[in-house]
């Protein structure tokens, strides 16, 4: 089995793996099935849950997509050569109850590729943040604490940079660098060398993959029974606008899709169902909503 076949026999396992995972957590609502294919080249499987006793929207999509390298990708994603291929899984799961976090999630592998058809270039990317409404502690620190685990299972270096990276990476800048959540790993463009391998970037990335299952499923047992009322969803909603504008202002991954003529739907998955954008609204000062919104302007050391 190649490389390319064995990332591609990963991407799907996963899907099917989380997915299963999430639909026992939710105990009613179960996912959709969308193939699709790309007139460019390759196509996805698109999986969508909707109106659930837990999850109100989200998805869990893998695609394998290739093409030739055009002047807008040379010019606007800095990308070289003749020939490219991406295989990755994307998803992101809003649930009903404010007290329960939204996440997202992201493995991918890029190849390029010359006019004779040799590998010029491969990387790897991905990582997994976690963007809750209100802040409970315990929760966030068990998610980092899952991811360090891992982490620390290859090399203990990778943890703080890539959580770094992560804190970084998903910032509304417009919005006085203020974070979409909490954080999580953030890793991109990372080539196998002498020290590590392509077999160590792909069993990284199998482990950072399967670890979602144990970092989030707990924290949304804990908390899907909480009782919530309209102000919690009127704040969850307020939020979800932030998560709206870093998606379709900052996301890279968002940008390459529709650079790429990728399947609009299946980009435009990762948008909530209901958002709120109302002029400067401000939480009240020491407040729970104002809590939250304290640490994504100010990240901190979880673990």
């Amino acid at each position: 089995m190649t490389i390319k076949q064995e990332w591609i026999q990963f991407i799907d396992d996963l899907q099917n793996d989380i997915c299963g995972a999430l639909e026992t957590c939710d105990g009613k609502a179960k996912f959709t099935k969308d193939k699709w294919e790309r007139p460019e080249g390759g196509g996805g499987k698109t999986r969508v849950i909707v109106n659930g006793s837990v999850f109100e929207k989200g998805g869990v999509n893998t695609s394998v997509v290739f093409g030739e390298v055009t002047e807008a990708m040379r010019t606007q994603l800095k990308i070289d050569g003749d020939e490219w291929f991406a295989c990755g899984l994307s998803l992101v799961i809003h649930p009903l109850n404010p007290f329960v976090p939204t996440v997202h999630c992201n493995y991918r592998m890029f190849e390029l590729y010359d006019a004779d058809e040799t590998i010029i270039d491969r990387w790897f990317g991905g990582g997994t943040d976690l963007t809750p409404y209100y802040l409970f502690e315990e929760d966030v620190k068990h998610f980092h604490q899952v991811y360090k685990n891992t982490c620390d299972d290859f090399d203990e270096s990778f943890y703080p940079v890539f959580k770094k990276q992560c804190d970084e990476y998903f910032v509304n800048h417009h919005r006085n660098n203020e974070r979409r959540g909490v954080g999580g790993i953030f890793y991109d463009y990372l080539r196998a060398s002498a020290e590590h391998d392509v077999k160590f970037w792909m069993n990284f990335a199998r482990a950072s993959g399967y670890s979602f299952i144990d970092a989030y499923i707990p924290i949304v047992e804990k908390r899907k029974h909480t009782v919530y009322n309209d102000l919690h969803r009127h704040w969850q909603e307020i939020r979800r606008g932030r998560y709206v504008e870093f998606n379709l202002v900052h996301d890279r991954g968002t940008l390459f899709g529709l650079k790429t003529h990728g399947r609009t739907e299946s980009i435009l998955m990762s948008l909530p169902p209901t958002v709120r954008f109302e002029y400067n609204y401000q939480p009240i000062h020491g407040s729970e909503e104002d809590r939250l919104l304290q640490v994504c302007l100010s990240p901190r050391e979880w673990v």
